[in-house]
């Protein structure tokens, strides 16, 4: 029986296909299915897959971004697991079957990040574990530090959809990857709503992968990320906090947000960073929030506790 479906994102990625693919067919043992949902590529990305005979293509006429081509591989896919993809990784043995392990180890367990680390600098962490905070940060713990800090399996706020594992049936009960989104932070939202309603988001670093990362924009920091993020970011906060919740969080909020301004003020994106809070804004009317429920209440403190705690980590490293 295949448990597992690998959904893989790809708009031009000619130059990490292969290295992606190959290292999929020649290190995983389990049974596994390969879909890429190509966003309408313009490059050889199409001639690259067609090499495999095992993938899946399911071709798209334009980039609709991450979300809606992450959203149409969910909808295909008919295993108990899927394990989203980005095209710039290359993974180790062990990967998948390491996932499937931790995330089968309790029912309530939604997702499951593996220990992603940096492709061109082998021993550093690219992220072991997806962290949202008071101040509205997303954070990638151990970013640029050695693996070997990290070699505990542990909860984490959310996890990194360039390449974890999710229970497939979760999907339909929290629903899918919010298409406003286009991409980024698409993965803390879901992360953050399966909280609400009372799953796990695990870190486990027995399962490896080498992440290029930014493949498809280019660099860590540029015009379309930090405005694209800084509008979904006011979306995420919108759409999981209850009205009394972002009450209590304003005064750190607001506090993250200069903060971060100041930073992308030295980067020369300050412009960038204030029209994506500007489009936020504007745009709040076609979020749906999700609805709150007295039975998630305790969901809503944990969460509160969680995102604390996740600032004074970042206080205290």
């Amino acid at each position: 029986m295949i448990e597992v479906t690998i959904v893989i994102p790809n708009y031009n990625g000619e130059q990490f296909l292969d290295t992606c693919l190959s290292s999929l067919i020649n290190n995983v043992s389990c049974k596994i299915n390969i879909v890429v949902v190509d966003n309408g590529s313009t490059d050889k990305s199409k001639e690259i897959i067609a090499n495999y005979p095992q993938v899946e293509l399911i071709s798209l006429e334009q980039n609709f971004g991450f979300c809606k081509a992450v959203n149409i591989g969910i909808r295909n896919v008919h295993t108990p697991y899927l394990l989203l993809l980005n095209n710039d990784v290359e993974i180790k043995k062990g990967f998948v079957e390491n996932l499937l392990e931790r995330i089968k180890k309790e029912e309530n367990i939604f997702s499951v990040e593996p220990l992603m680390l940096q492709f061109y600098h082998r021993d550093l962490v690219d992220s072991a574990g997806t962290f949202y905070n008071l101040l509205g940060w997303a954070q990638a713990r151990g970013k640029d530090k050695n693996y070997k800090k990290y070699l505990k399996a542990r909860e984490t706020f959310s996890t990194c959809g360039g390449a974890s594992i999710y229970r497939r049936e979760i999907f339909d009960i929290i629903g899918y990857f919010d298409e406003n989104h286009f991409a980024y932070l698409e993965d803390v939202d879901i992360g953050y709503r399966a909280r609400i309603y009372g799953y796990k988001n695990y870190y486990e670093p027995k399962a490896r992968v080498y992440h290029v990362g930014s493949g498809a924009t280019g660099s860590r920091h540029n015009s379309f990320k930090v405005r694209v993020s800084a509008r979904n970011n006011i979306w995420l906060i919108y759409k999981n906090m209850p009205i009394f919740q972002m009450v209590i969080n304003i005064p750190f909020l607001l506090l993250g947000i200069a903060i971060k301004g100041l930073f992308f003020a030295k980067k020369g994106l300050i412009k960038d960073y204030s029209q994506g809070i500007y489009l936020g804004l504007i745009g709040l009317k076609k979020i749906k929030k999700v609805e709150y429920k007295n039975n998630n209440l305790f969901n809503y403190l944990k969460i509160e506790l969680a995102l604390l705690r996740n600032l004074l980590l970042i206080v205290l490293q």
